[in-house]
């Protein structure tokens, strides 16, 4: 079990160690597990970054991100703009039919909305926007609605996970109608994040209910 000195540093480190984070001041601060990050950034991408840097780092089990985003006065872009280029950026992404999208900005924070059949356009969406100068933070509250009827196999999921770097037998799965939650303790933040993206891809599926819980020193059985 690491001390909450160590568990500040390796998230410091690695941080730190990540090429769009190199000259960021952000402060961090951990306890029984519960990682705080506050500072400020000149893009939504690097506080991302760094929230994704820190959820990486065993021991990491909470997560509180008080990061802000502000941008030097020449990079200024009043609501407006900023819609206009999240609608041109999701037009020209291939993979997401922007037509079922809809957007709202307020105060540079990016709101997207609609439904879309798989989890993976939402999460481009998202990402397709984040890099955007003169955005502030992004919600994604985009729906999935399969447009397939096939009836989700709970084994399919379980080979999925078996096949991954991340399966081991403290993860179970069940199904629901449409929906599949995940329970059970995951060693790692991205383990648990791994395992709710790698069930996303089932077909058939609109809801995945990740309540995975994360603890690293759990008895792991290595041998798998």
């Amino acid at each position: 079990m690491k001390t909450n000195a160590e568990l500040q540093e390796d998230v410091q480190k690695a941080i730190q160690w990540e090429p769009l984070l190199h000259a960021a001041e952000i402060g961090v601060t951990a306890k029984d597990g519960i990682v705080s990050l506050t500072g400020f950034v000149d893009s939504y991408a690097k506080k991302m970054e760094a929230e994704n840097a820190a959820k990486k780092v065993i021991g990491v089990k909470a997560l509180v991100e008080n990061i802000e985003v502000k941008f030097p006065s020449s990079w200024s872009k009043t609501d407006a703009e900023v819609a206009k280029e999240v609608l041109n950026a999701l037009k020209f992404n291939y993979s997401i039919p922007d037509d079922s999208i809809k957007v709202k900005v307020e105060d540079g924070r990016v709101t997207l909305e609609g439904e879309l059949p798989w989890n993976y356009q939402k999460e481009e969406a998202a990402s397709a926007v984040k890099y955007l100068t003169g955005v502030k933070g992004v919600i994604n509250n985009i729906q999935i609605k399969s447009e397939t009827d096939d009836a989700i196999q709970k084994k399919d999921i379980e080979d999925a996970l078996r096949r991954s770097t991340i399966y081991d037998n403290g993860i179970k799965v069940s199904v629901s109608g449409t929906t599949v939650t995940l329970t059970g303790t995951a060693n790692s933040w991205y383990q648990k994040e791994e395992a709710g993206r790698i069930a996303w891809k089932t077909p058939g599926i609109w809801h995945v209910e990740n309540e995975l819980e994360v603890d690293y020193d759990y008895d792991y059985d290595y041998s798998l």
